[in-house]
């Protein structure tokens, strides 16, 4: 008798799911009918012209936006952003960041991982300068910093709070060549660690880096 050998490992759990996803502005179709998953430890890109929806369903999946139809659910519970599950465990970076003008970069994100619990925040945020590249701009106030800087620290305001799926909207924005080439390193570690990744971009080099899965949007008429 032939014992048959052990059938094929089973595809893994979607962390995000997506599912008939529309959305209107006033009596005009943005998203219809968009339908997708993100495992752990996997990254989707948004790509797409603008006014293809993108940051719309961004804003869908953090909560921030109410869907007309269909359902997105975060480790099989419904997204909703005032639940604990989503404070928990969503990072999200969408707009431009208004910093408190008399905060330093580390002030900043030292206030946010105190805010998220974090035991050892001074440790984390030395580590976390030194990672997106603002270690020597520490001690500066927003105001003072490059439009890539600030972008950097906008970033890094999403990646000092505890996450199992962070969502980007154009991460790759005013970041130089070399900045584009960190980020895709950074956001390769964020899924080796485990991380589900969501983000909308315009760099093609950043999707093919980074993502494992695009969906493509168009405009709708």
């Amino acid at each position: 008798m032939t014992q048959a050998g052990p059938g094929p490992e089973p595809a893994p759990e979607p962390r995000l799911t997506v599912t008939g996803l529309r959305h209107r502005y006033a009596d005009r179709p943005v998203i219809e009918d968009l339908t997708f998953t993100v495992p752990a430890g996997r990254a989707v890109a948004l790509v797409g012209p603008n006014g293809a929806g993108k940051t719309t369903v961004l804003r869908c999946i953090v909560g921030s936006a109410e869907p007309a139809a269909g359902r997105i659910l975060l480790d099989g519970v419904p997204i909703d952003e005032r639940a604990e599950l989503v404070r928990r465990d969503v990072a999200a970076l969408l707009d431009d960041l208004d910093f408190f003008p008399d905060l330093t970069a580390a002030e900043h994100l030292d206030l946010l991982a105190r805010a998220h619990g974090n035991a050892t925040p001074e440790d984390l945020v030395d580590t976390l300068l030194d990672d997106v590249g603002l270690l020597a701009a520490a001690d500066q106030l927003p105001g003072s910093l490059s439009s890539g800087q600030r972008r950097r620290l906008a970033l890094a305001t999403a990646l000092v709070r505890p996450r199992t799926l962070l969502v980007l909207d154009e991460p790759e924005q005013r970041l130089d060549t070399s900045g584009v080439a960190w980020l895709a390193e950074r956001l390769q570690e964020e899924k080796e660690a485990g991380t589900s990744v969501v983000f909308a971009s315009h760099d093609p080099a950043l999707v093919e880096a980074v993502a494992d899965d695009t969906v493509e949007l168009t405009p709708l008429p």
